[in-house]
């Protein structure tokens, strides 16, 4: 069986191994890098930033924990190189993978012929026919825009440009209060740029919990980075400076900075590969897909950002190998119950499972159990705070959801997870003991809050 990948990201890279483990002669196709934009442009970069100015944020408290250091400054071409040095490790380790599986790997563009061939542009412009049996397409996303005067100003960047800024500016404005924009608004705040950021929404993370939201909000306005919700860009204003003209409240006004960052979401990247040709089928942009991830025609699946189904790295591993796996009759269905969303602010938020409105609107009755982070000793020590979510349902008890803002949400979310998946009850969570002191044992609490008291909370 021949099985032809287009995109090596997280979700492409992931399936052609996985395919190659099952037997398959797999050829990943790919047009710029492997590790797609997570490794590269991405996940790990972004976090590699965040990680330097969380440790930043520490050394400038450092007297807090009885430690007297001189005063902390950013050198950003050691950042830069530091960055560039995690990012060529891990997507040279992806090649190697590739390689070590038997993955045939091409540089190039895929471009689909029929259902069972395509053509590759190769670098300097050559072609060459590739035949296969199956093709799986995962051509991931980039950043989305937004169409407003000025957009094509000088200083006006989006994600991917924010990565490698050849300084760090002295101000930044930031339109866009989700995942991306809340995660670069605190590096480069942080780092000691002057940041404003504008959101449409009437909070920052608008998709997630807005009790655990407004956390987030809290901590960077206490970093000093302002943010302006229930607002919107009208335009984007040339000049030594950048002029942002924003309107709230039906009054505009003008926010400057030396660059902008639009942070508005991303797109899916598909033109070009032979989908209109095939007749596969879109939807609002993206490729549609079923359950299995296979598109409108039999043969061709489509995994990752280009589906638009969940655009998270750890998804588009996850179906990729879906795909795989109903290619090779194996029928395993994808529990989209278990899919963590994450943000890694310091602190972090992480997510899993129904929200309380979410099971509400679902018609679920509903208990929800807290603890605050305040009250766990080892959020203590390390001199943060946050909060734990549980939602559970009040007929069975089984765990629905849970919401954590704090220290390593975005590790222990992973417990909560596996529990959904395992439809565990509130009092099987309960039970389970954890270590003690561990940022964990406020799961504890918050599942004896669904239907009892936290023992660790005054009455």
């Amino acid at each position: 069986m021949k099985i032809a990948v287009i995109g090596g990201g997280p979700g492409g890279y992931v399936a052609a191994i996985k395919a190659a483990q099952l037997g398959a002669e797999v050829t990943l196709v790919e047009k710029k890098w492997l590790g797609g934009t997570c490794l590269n442009v991405g996940c790990i970069p972004t976090k590699v930033l965040l990680h330097t100015a969380e440790i930043l944020d520490h050394m400038k408290n450092a007297s807090l924990y009885g430690i007297e250091v001189p005063a902390a400054t950013i050198n950003w071409e050691q950042v830069l190189l530091r960055k560039k040095q995690v990012v060529d490790q891990l997507v040279g380790g992806v090649e190697g993978l590739l390689r070590s599986n038997g993955v045939n790997i091409v540089n190039g563009r895929g471009e689909l012929l029929d259902t069972h061939r395509m053509k590759i542009h190769l670098p300097g412009g050559a072609t060459e026919t590739l035949d296969f049996d199956y093709c799986i397409v995962a051509t991931g996303s980039e950043p989305s825009t937004v169409p407003l005067p000025g957009m094509d100003s000088e200083g006006v960047i989006d994600s991917d440009e924010a990565l490698s800024l050849a300084e760090i500016p002295e101000s930044l404005v930031v339109i866009g209060g989700g995942v991306i924009g809340s995660e670069f608004a605190q590096v480069y705040s942080n780092f000691g740029s002057k940041v404003t950021v504008v959101e449409m929404a009437s909070h920052i993370l608008p998709t997630f919990d807005e009790e655990l939201s407004e956390i987030i909000h809290h901590q960077l306005t206490l970093q000093g980075v302002d943010l302006i919700t229930d607002a919107r860009v009208l335009e984007i204003l040339p000049g030594d400076r950048l002029s942002v003209k924003v309107s709230r409240e039906n009054r505009e006004f003008v926010i400057e900075g030396s660059k902008v960052l639009v942070a508005v979401g991303r797109r899916a990247v598909i033109s070009g590969i032979g989908l209109k040709t095939l007749g596969i089928e879109l939807d609002r942009g993206f490729v549609k897909v079923n359950d299995r991830m296979k598109t409108t025609v039999e043969n061709i699946y489509a995994i990752g950002d280009c589906n638009g189904r969940t655009m998270l790295a750890h998804v588009a591993s996850a179906q990729g190998i879906v795909a795989v796996e109903d290619i090779f009759k194996k029928r395993v269905a994808m529990d989209f119950r278990t899919i963590p969303y994450a943000v890694y602010t310091h602190p972090e938020i992480a997510a899993v499972g129904l929200t309380e409105a979410q099971a509400r609107a679902q018609g679920y009755q509903v208990k929800v159990g807290r603890f605050p982070l305040s009250a766990n000793g080892k959020t203590l020590i390390v001199n943060q705070n946050g909060l734990v979510k549980i939602v559970a349902d009040t007929a069975t008890k089984e765990i629905l959801g849970c919401q954590i803002v704090g220290p390593r949400a975005t590790d222990l979310i992973g417990i909560i997870g596996v529990a959904i998946r395992l439809e565990a009850t509130v009092e099987e969570l309960l039970s389970t003991i954890q270590a003690h002191p561990t940022i964990s044992e406020a799961l504890t609490e918050a599942a004896h809050d669904v239907f009892e008291h936290p023992i660790h909370l005054p009455i």
